[in-house]
C-alpha cells in the first residue's frame, strides 16, 4: 500500500461537545528492495551468418516491483562471453553484432549479462544470453499475388487499411521485410513488418498497380499488387438490388465466390454485354449466418436498369446462381418485414462513406462502404 489517508476528529468536553477535523496523509516511502527481474529468465537467439554489424538480435525485458525512482532506466552490461568484443548491447536493452558472424567459425555463444537499476544502493539481476550462428538465407519469400477492390462514394474515400500481403520463407529465422517503391506524393503506405497495405484519403476513380516486394535479408522478390478503386454515383443507391447469401461469411465469399458469382451474375441481368455490373456493397446480417451484397447494373447508353426487372431477371436465373452460392432471398419488396395496408411504403438507403469495411483474404480484398436500408410504412 503506498499510502494511507486518515481523518482524524478532536472533541472538547463542553455542552453542547464541539468538534473539528482534519485530514491527515500517510505517504509510505519506497525502499530499493526488489532486483530487477528478467522475462523470461534466460534467453536463447539467432543470427544468420553474414548479417551486417549493427544487426539486431535480441531485446531484453526488464521489469522491478519498486516504485519508479527505484526502477528504470536500467544499465546493462555483458559480464563474460564478450571477451572477443563479438556484441554490443545498448541502454534499451538491445543486443546487436559487432562483426559479422562466420557459421565455420563459431556456431554458439553464451553471454551472462547484468542488469543494474537506478535506486540507492543499486540493486542487480543476471540473466545468460546464448546466441547461436546460423547459415544465411537459401531460400528465396514466396508472396501471393493480392488484388484489390475499393468501393467508395464520389471522392469521400477516408483512408486506411485495405488489405494485406501473404509471404513465406522456408528459412525458419528469417524476418521478412515489405518495402514499397513509390513516388513522393504515392497514395500508398506499406508496413514493413507485417505487409498492411495502407491507402490515404481521397483515391481517385482507376487502377493502381503497386512496386511491393519483399525481403528476407538477403533476396528480394517482387510482389504484384493491383489496387482497383470506383467511385459510386448518387444514382446508384436509387436502383441497388440485394441478394441475401445462406451461410456464408463475408471473407469466404471474397475469397471463394465473388468472381464466379460475379460471372454468373453478369451473364443473368445484363441485356448488353457493355452494360456494367457494380457491386455497391457486401454485408453480414446482424444476428444470423446471412449476408447482404448490394449491387446495380448501369446500361450502355448511361442509365440505370430499375430493380423490377433486376428481380425479375434475377427471379429466372435463381437456378443457375444457386450453382455457385446458396441463395437465401431476393430482397425485392420495398415493405419487405412491414405489413402494410397496400404496401404504401417507403424504402431508402445509406451510405457510410466513412465507415469502411475490409474483407481481406490472402489474394483478394474487398473494402467497401456500410450500408442502412430504412423502410417506412406511408399508410
Amino acid at each position: 500500500i503506498s499510502g494511507y489517508s486518515l481523518v482524524v476528529q478532536a472533541r472538547d468536553s463542553g455542552t453542547p461537545p464541539l468538534s473539528s477535523s482534519v485530514t491527515v496523509n500517510v505517504d509510505i516511502s519506497d525502499v530499493n528492495d526488489n532486483s530487477p527481474v528478467f522475462t523470461p529468465a534466460n534467453y536463447t537467439a539467432v543470427i544468420q551468418e553474414n548479417k551486417p554489424v549493427g544487426t539486431s538480435i535480441l531485446q531484453l525485458v526488464v521489469t522491478d516491483k519498486d516504485s519508479f525512482h527505484n526502477g528504470p532506466p536500467f544499465t546493462f552490461t555483458i559480464l563474460t562471453g564478450n571477451e572477443e568484443e563479438e556484441f554490443t548491447l545498448d541502454p534499451h536493452g538491445v543486443l546487436r553484432s559487432a562483426v559479422i558472424f562466420k557459421h565455420m567459425v563459431s556456431t554458439e555463444y553464451v553471454l551472462c549479462v547484468q542488469a543494474k537499476d537506478s535506486g540507492k544502493p543499486q540493486q542487480v539481476s543476471h540473466t545468460y544470453v546464448q546466441v547461436r550462428v546460423i547459415e544465411e538465407s537459401i531460400h528465396k519469400p514466396t508472396a501471393i499475388p493480392l488484388e484489390i477492390f475499393i468501393v467508395t462514394m464520389e471522392d469521400d474515400f477516408p483512408g486506411g487499411v485495405i488489405g494485406k500481403i501473404h509471404a513465406t520463407d522456408q528459412d525458419v529465422y528469417d524476418v521478412l521485410t515489405y518495402t514499397l517503391k513509390s513516388e513522393q506524393k504515392s497514395l500508398f503506405k506499406v508496413n514493413s513488418h507485417d505487409g498492411k497495405i495502407i491507402a490515404l484519403g481521397g483515391l481517385d476513380n482507376g487502377k493502381y498497380v503497386l512496386n511491393v516486394s519483399v525481403s528476407d535479408g538477403r533476396f528480394q522478390v517482387p510482389i504484384d499488387v493491383v489496387v482497383h478503386v470506383e467511385q459510386l454515383l448518387q444514382e446508384m443507391l436509387q436502383n441497388t438490388v440485394t441478394i441475401r447469401f445462406e451461410n456464408v461469411s463475408p471473407e469466404d465469399f471474397v475469397g471463394l465466390h465473388m468472381h464466379g458469382f460475379r460471372r454468373t451474375l453478369r451473364n443473368a441481368v445484363l441485356s448488353q454485354k457493355q452494360d456494367s455490373l457494380h457491386i455497391i456493397s457486401i454485408q453480414p446480417v446482424a444476428g444470423s449466418s446471412q449476408l447482404d451484397m448490394l449491387f446495380t447494373v448501369q446500361m450502355h447508353s448511361g442509365g440505370f436498369y430499375k430493380p423490377a426487372y433486376l428481380i425479375q431477371k434475377l427471379t429466372n436465373a435463381r437456378r443457375h446462381l444457386e450453382n455457385v452460392i446458396r441463395i437465401s432471398a431476393i430482397l425485392e419488396k420495398n415493405c419487405s418485414g412491414l405489413d402494410c395496408q397496400e404496401q404504401h411504403c417507403e424504402q431508402s438507403l445509406s451510405i457510410d462513406s466513412h465507415s469502411l469495411m475490409t474483407y481481406s483474404t490472402a489474394r483478394i480484398s474487398f473494402v467497401c462502404p456500410r450500408f442502412y436500408r430504412n423502410v417506412r410504412c406511408m399508410c
